[in-house]
């Protein structure tokens, strides 16, 4: 884990929030490289959840809501961590992360527990005796039983059908730990789904499916997956059952996604706390019920960090360590990188135009400094899939080499084919198949 934590840092894809001033734990910055593989993340969820299917919708919904819309949902009574404080070095925990009934980092006697809601306040208004009190939202999901009504309305959609949203969520976490596994500010790729009760057996095993496909279609390996059934005793206030997909990260097993039968819980209490009916009326059937409502909630942070550990390999080639990023193609933050093998001799100038025209389908690179290989292994490390390389021969008969990242084997081909060559592997239909 130090090794990937050094390695995201050194070639820009996450670092610690304001650095310079010494940090703020729990909150990170995505770098230039970060951006690019959790924004190719977020599409392809997307793609495969919203965009693939005729049952699914979109919703960009505030991150600031109205502060009645927590009580309803029950954040305000229920959103607690039982936390103790050692009476030595004052540091806070979690309970339910200790393992013994002594602070583990000084030994130190432990405070009896207390409850802290960790959602993180806000006050809006001009002035601070006019100031509402509200919070940062704790999660995507409760802005989407609020619009209920409008989108089944204006989007003519009928259950059984979803509303998907991606969007930033906050929470005041007692410990902050495991890099970006558990942060105080993280995002999240949220889908409840409206179901009829009778149908909600059915539709659960499907969700677990499709759940489970996508993973493994971004590149996870499946030896590393599982599935973990929440015990009934331990089960949120709103659900009726939840199974979460975990992943076997460098620190342990850790949960990826969960899958929440959450019932009529929210609808029912947004209706009863509104005064507005967020029932579904079935014109053909001239029936009204309150939906069943199935929550596929994903951590886009946390699937990242699974792709990241996943990806990263050490091996020896000749006698040299050899770092490589082993992304999935479609996850790759760059699919080519375009390298002239010398600087000299019009090389440059041929790559950098092969580069900018690629630049039109495809996130590339172009790197000219230093020699062939030692650009090769800083491609390796970031995880571009195909390095081609503009060398005398392209000035003679047109073609290029082309190094695939994992077998390093390389192959001659026209440069007016590297388009369709790239396409075929890491184009945006042809990736998904």
């Amino acid at each position: 884990m130090e090794k990937l934590v050094s390695l995201c840092k050194r070639k820009g894809f996450i670092f610690q929030s304001s650095g310079i001033y010494g940090g703020i734990n729990g909150c990170w910055d995505f770098g230039p490289l970060g951006v690019e593989l959790k924004k190719n993340v977020k599409d392809d969820w997307w793609y495969n959840f919203v965009q693939l299917r005729d049952d699914i919708v979109g919703l960009d919904a505030s991150i600031i809501m109205h502060p009645d819309v927590w009580v309803a949902s029950g954040h305000v009574e229920e959103f607690h961590d039982i936390v103790v404080d050692c009476k030595a070095c004052k540091h806070r925990f979690r309970q339910d992360h200790l393992e013994g009934d002594t602070c583990p980092d000084c030994g130190g006697e432990l405070t009896e527990p207390k409850a802290f809601n960790s959602m993180l306040r806000t006050r809006l208004g001009v002035s601070d005796d006019s100031a509402v009190e509200t919070f940062l939202r704790p999660e995507t999901c409760q802005s989407i039983f609020v619009d209920f009504k409008d989108v089944y309305s204006s989007s003519r959609v009928s259950v059984p059908f979803g509303i998907a949203q991606v969007g930033k969520s906050f929470r005041n976490e007692v410990n902050p730990r495991n890099f970006i596994f558990r942060s105080r500010e993280f995002e999240q790729m949220e889908i409840e789904f409206f179901c009829r009760e009778s149908e909600e057996e059915e539709w659960f095993d499907r969700w677990q499916a499709d759940i489970w496909a996508w993973y493994l279609g971004v590149g996870l390996t499946e030896s590393k997956l599982r599935w973990y059934e929440h015990p009934k005793e331990s089960l949120a206030h709103y659900s009726k059952r939840t199974v979460d997909v975990e992943y076997e990260f460098p620190f342990g097993w850790g949960e990826l996604q969960g899958l929440a039968n959450r019932g009529t819980f929210d609808l029912t209490a947004h209706s009863k706390k509104s005064g507005k009916d967020l029932s579904f009326f079935d014109q053909p059937n001239n029936e009204r019920f309150v939906p069943t409502v199935l929550e596929p909630s994903a951590g886009a942070d946390r699937a990242t960090l699974a792709i990241l550990c996943d990806a990263y390999h050490e091996e020896e080639v000749k006698g040299e360590k050899r770092v490589v990023m082993r992304f999935h193609p479609k996850i790759a933050p760059i699919k080519a990188a375009v390298l002239p093998l010398v600087k000299k001799g019009g090389l440059a100038e041929l790559a950098q135009d092969l580069e900018k025209k690629l630049r039109r389908k495809f996130n590339t690179y172009y790197d000219h400094g230093g020699a062939i290989g030692r650009r090769y292994r800083r491609m390796d490390e970031v995880g571009t899939p195909y390095c081609i390389c503009v060398d005398f021969d392209t000035k003679e008969d047109g073609t290029v080499t082309v190094r695939d990242r994992d077998s390093m084997e390389q192959e001659r081909i026209p440069m007016d084919e590297v388009a369709a060559f790239l396409e075929k592997r890491v184009g945006f239909d042809q990736q998904r198949d």
